[in-house]
């Protein structure tokens, strides 16, 4: 049983309001195919693939490999728990007009805070600025777009995109320190010829 139930505000209403009425099938199916893309499986899968690759291919770049992967599976693991502790009725389950518009039905009922799809996305951005500035650019928009079709498709309040995006941020730049710094001291302490 959740502890705390958590209840859309009038902003978040009034947007999912506007998204029953004004949708249609193709936007869904559309928005459906790219949320798949901030999806916890695929994006573990592909932290894994790249921290293997990481391993035979590119070894100096594995403190960051190491990171990414960690950071993705803290954030897989996190809306889990998180859902255990609050409940919030997901908008698809409180609109009619936006179902007979081509909505699908998402996840569980009461699992909608917070959503799980933007705290991975919430966290790539934030990883974002270990690249180069044009990828960099590229990567947040690429996960601002992704965490919005959560709410597009009426799985999420959004504010829970807010909040779980926000908590993405704050998981990466905690677990940095642990995962960086320490390849960054061992990287000094060979350059210095200590062992």
């Amino acid at each position: 049983m959740a502890l705390v139930t958590v209840k859309p505000n009038r902003i978040d209403t009034a947007i999912a309001s506007e998204i029953a009425h004004n949708t249609n099938s193709g936007l869904e199916h559309a928005a459906q195919a790219m949320t798949w893309g901030a999806d916890e499986h695929v994006l573990v899968a592909l932290a894994a693939a790249g921290w293997l690759y990481t391993r035979l291919r590119h070894p100096q770049r594995r403190p960051v490999a190491d990171h990414v992967l960690i950071v993705s599976l803290a954030t897989a693991v996190l809306p889990h728990v998180l859902k255990s502790v609050f409940h919030q009725t997901r908008p698809d389950r409180l609109t009619v007009s936006g179902h007979w518009r081509g909505v699908p039905v998402s996840g569980r009922a009461r699992d909608a805070f917070p959503s799980g799809h933007a705290v991975h996305m919430g966290a790539l951005a934030s990883a974002a600025g270990l690249l180069p500035p044009a990828r960099r650019s590229l990567a947040r928009s690429l996960a601002v777009a992704l965490s919005l079709t959560r709410v597009a498709l009426l799985a999420h309040w959004a504010s829970d995109v807010v909040a779980g995006f926000t908590l993405g941020i704050v998981v990466e730049r905690l677990v940095r320190p642990l995962t960086l710094s320490s390849s960054r001291q061992r990287r000094r302490e060979s350059s210095e010829g200590r062992p």
